[in-house]
This record gives C-alpha cells, sequence and structure tokens, in this order.
C-alpha cells in the first residue's frame, strides 16, 4: 500500500495470524488445523499461539491475494454455514480494517470435533 508518506509493506506472516483470528470469531469453528498432511487420520488442532500455521497467503497481481484456511469445526454444526461465516468475516477483516484486497478465501475442512 503507498500513501502520501511512503509506502506500507503487510508480511504474509502478519496477515495469516489476522485471518486466523478472525476466523476463529466464528461459531461452529473449534480452531485451525495444521496445513501439513494428516497423521493416521487426524488432525492436528493449533492452539492460538500458532493461528498462521492453519493459514496459507498467496499474492497476485494488482496488490490482491487470495488465502486458504484449515480449519476443524463442530459436531453437529452445519459445515457449509461455518465456512460461508469464515469467508465473509475472514474478507471483512482483512478488507476493511487491514485495507487488503482478498479475492478468494478457501476452506479446507480438515476434522470434526466434538465439543464438551
Amino acid at each position: 500500500m503507498a500513501n502520501e508518506y511512503g509506502k506500507i509493506y503487510v508480511g504474509d506472516e502478519v496477515i495469516a495470524v489476522i485471518a486466523g483470528s478472525a476466523a476463529l470469531e466464528c461459531y461452529g469453528l473449534v480452531g485451525m488445523a495444521s496445513r501439513q498432511q494428516l497423521k493416521d487420520g487426524i488432525a492436528e488442532l493449533l492452539g492460538r499461539e500458532n493461528l498462521g500455521r492453519g493459514v496459507e497467503v498467496r499474492r497476485l497481481k494488482d496488490d490482491a491475494i487470495d488465502i486458504d484456511l484449515y480449519i476443524i469445526v463442530s459436531y453437529g454444526t452445519r459445515i457449509s454455514e461455518v465456512a460461508h461465516n469464515v469467508q465473509n468475516r475472514v474478507k471483512y477483516v482483512l478488507s476493511e480494517i487491514v485495507g487488503l484486497q482478498v479475492e478468494h478465501i478457501h476452506i479446507f475442512v480438515q476434522g470434526v470435533r466434538v465439543t464438551r
């Protein structure tokens, strides 16, 4: 981003942490999952300190970005609704608060967890 004072560069890791934090605010989301392959069919649930590991950011032309989110949803929730809410929330936060142009947000559901 450029303004009259100079340029502002927001790193991919910062974008990933902001996107992960925004996603966790959505109902039905248990947490972020690792982008790595599943081990023995079990997705690794990431803690709050590792939010960026469940997000992949790709820069496109014209300062636009694509984001892949790897999530774990709560059992009993409609997966399509949770994914849609996550997409809307992440796009809103990155567009309005950070000022980034988000082209696509891809959701990869890595698992379903029973919450107590």
